[in-house]
C-alpha cells in the first residue's frame, strides 16, 4: 500500500520539477526586473522566486487545468507588491541598484510595467490582480514608459574655467 502511495506521489513531484526546470529562469528574470537588482546579484529576486515556487508547489495538487506559470507569476507580483507597499509606501522607492534603468521607477510603476510589457498581462487582468481601476493601470504604465524613454536629468556638471599650468 505504501509503495503505491509513494508511486502516486512521484507523478506530481516529477511534474512540478519539470515545471520548475522550464519556468524558473523566466520567473527569476521577472523577479529581478521587479526588484531592479543586477542579474548576477539578486538576493531579493531569488527570495521572491523561492516563495512563489513554494506557494505553487503547495497548490499543485489542487490545480485543475490552471496554468502553474500564471499562479507563480501572480504570487511573485502579489508578494512584491505587499513588500514594496509595506516598506516604501505605494509610490515610495527602494534603494536603487546602479545600472538598472528600472531603478528609476517606483515599485508600483515597475510592477505594472513588468506585468504589462514583459509578461504580456492585459490591463484588466493587471488591474484585477492589484485591485486597481483599469484607468489607473493604464496611466501608471504610460507614466513609467515615459520615464524610461525620457529619464530625468541630473544636475548639470559644474563649468570651470581653463586650467592654467605653470611652466
Amino acid at each position: 500500500m505504501r509503495e503505491r502511495q509513494a508511486s502516486q506521489g512521484a507523478g506530481p513531484a516529477r511534474d512540478f520539477e519539470a515545471f520548475v526546470a522550464g519556468a524558473a529562469g523566466r520567473l527569476l528574470h521577472t523577479a529581478t526586473l521587479l526588484t531592479a537588482e543586477a542579474p548576477h546579484d539578486n538576493p531579493r529576486a531569488r527570495r521572491l522566486l523561492t516563495h512563489a515556487l513554494a506557494h505553487t508547489y503547495a497548490c499543485w495538487d489542487r490545480m485543475r487545468g490552471e496554468d502553474p506559470y500564471d499562479l507563480a507569476r501572480q504570487c511573485l507580483a502579489v508578494r512584491f507588491a505587499r513588500g514594496a507597499w509595506h516598506r516604501y509606501g505605494a509610490l515610495g522607492r527602494a534603494r536603487p541598484h546602479p545600472g538598472s534603468p528600472l531603478a528609476l521607477l517606483a515599485p508600483q510603476q515597475r510592477l505594472i510595467l513588468v506585468l504589462r510589457l514583459y509578461e504580456g498581462v492585459g490591463e484588466e487582468q493587471t488591474a484585477a490582480l492589484l485591485g486597481l481601476p483599469t484607468e489607473r493601470v493604464h496611466a501608471v504604465c504610460d507614466r513609467a514608459t515615459a520615464t524610461l524613454l525620457h529619464p530625468p536629468r541630473g544636475p548639470a556638471p559644474a563649468v570651470t574655467g581653463p586650467k592654467v599650468v605653470p611652466s
